[in-house]
């Protein structure tokens, strides 16, 4: 049965065109902003709204199950209204809601709408938020649990066209009493450890938090790459479907690093990715170092040219290559927006109690991976004994 709560009055009441909803866990930001948007859905004909976020994944499990329950339980949904492929209900009036995952380079190009909402955009690099902001008329919905400080606080909120509004779980009266129950168990246990602290901060007072177990505390960023900087070489990570390739350009200048990244995409094949290396001007006489795990693609893309070889791998690599990374004063181009959200989310996985295991959570890595790769071949500490 839907329910009209406060968090759906407070959106209601924000009036600029750039409407940013930061908030807890439970907190009805989705559940909230949906409603308002089905509503000018079905009373303005033609009006073409865009619901966007990181992959189909998240969005079928959150956004669309979300938007199909809100209709459902208002009466509203039409199995002939809804287009399954192309993720997108069409209403009577002609207006339609399309729900769009940003996974490739582009989409964020494409054609133009009157509304976008996109859900948990600090998933998304700030550049793929300005060409979707670009391509929109009217009102834009950002909604994210505040983990961290990222683009919407130091971008976005310095326009006169943003407003912004804080919701936590005690604005969703429709909340099921066991979640409630669960959200006040987490601020009693927010008393015993900064762990439960800071995951209370972000995830029940929807307050920005510092996200507990980050491997690399600070991110040093760079404008452009010196003159006098030193190509390297390169790190290579492949993926293909679910996972991005990614390829991490490694400079030295001075006593510092700089990664640049130069690509970070979905849907390559080893020959893609050479044709692409060579739009990207790669320099054939410096070593790139990729995932081992693939002696095909390596060998594939070795044929066109290029010096390619698999890193080493085996047990304690990645602890290993984590300790070269964070032995080094790293600095990331601003232009390496994907890397940058990488080495702001990358943590050290947890047990049940909260405890660190002492091993890395396996996502938010792909840029990290390459570069670790070129790390443990080029610049591993001679000193220190490999533990594989």
């Amino acid at each position: 049965m839907f329910k009209r709560t406060t968090a759906i009055n407070k959106i209601l009441k924000l009036r600029k065109k750039i409407k940013v909803l930061q908030g807890g866990q439970s907190a009805g930001k989705t559940f909230g902003i949906l409603p308002v948007l089905i509503d000018k859905a079905g009373k303005v004909p033609g009006l073409r709204i865009d619901v966007v976020s990181c992959t189909y994944g998240h969005l079928e499990l959150g956004a669309i199950s979300d938007f199909k329950n809100i209709m459902m339980s208002t009466n509203n949904w039409s199995n002939n209204n809804w287009h399954d492929t192309k993720h997108k209900y069409t209403f009577d009036n002609g207006s339609f809601i399309r729900f769009i995952a940003i996974d490739k380079p582009g989409k964020a190009r494409g054609p133009r709408r009157d509304i976008l909402y996109v859900n948990e955009c600090n998933l998304i690099p700030f550049e793929t938020y300005l060409n979707l902001a670009e391509r929109t008329n009217n009102d834009i919905y950002l909604d994210f649990n505040p983990t961290h400080e990222f683009w919407v606080h130091t971008e976005v909120l310095k326009d006169i066209d943003s407003e912004f509004i804080i919701l936590t779980f005690k604005d969703n009266e429709a909340l099921h009493p066991n979640i409630v129950k669960n959200m006040l168990k987490m601020q009693e246990k927010a008393k015993t450890s900064t762990y439960w602290a800071n995951r209370w901060k972000v995830y029940g007072l929807g307050l920005v938090g510092r996200l507990e177990g980050v491997i690399f505390d600070t991110i040093e960023k760079i404008k452009d790459i010196p003159k006098d900087a030193k190509l390297i070489g390169y790190g290579l990570d492949f993926g293909y479907s679910n996972d991005p390739s990614t390829l991490i350009a490694v400079y030295e200048w001075g006593d510092k690093i700089i990664l640049h990244e130069l690509l970070y995409r979905k849907g390559m094949t080893p020959t893609d990715l050479a044709k692409e290396f060579n739009i990207l001007n790669i320099d054939k006489s410096k070593m790139i170092y990729a995932d081992s795990s693939q002696p095909a693609s390596i060998e594939e893309i070795k044929r066109y040219g290029f010096k390619i070889k698999g890193a080493d791998k085996g047990p304690g690599s990645i602890n290993y290559g984590i300790s070269l990374l964070m032995d080094k004063e790293l600095l990331i181009t601003e232009t390496s927006e994907n890397l940058i959200i990488e080495f702001s989310l990358y943590s050290w996985a947890k047990d049940s109690e909260g405890k660190s295991l002492n091993v890395p959570e396996d996502k938010n890595n792909h840029g990290i991976d390459a570069s670790r790769y070129l790390f443990v071949m080029e610049l591993n500490n001679k000193q220190v004994n490999r533990p594989f």
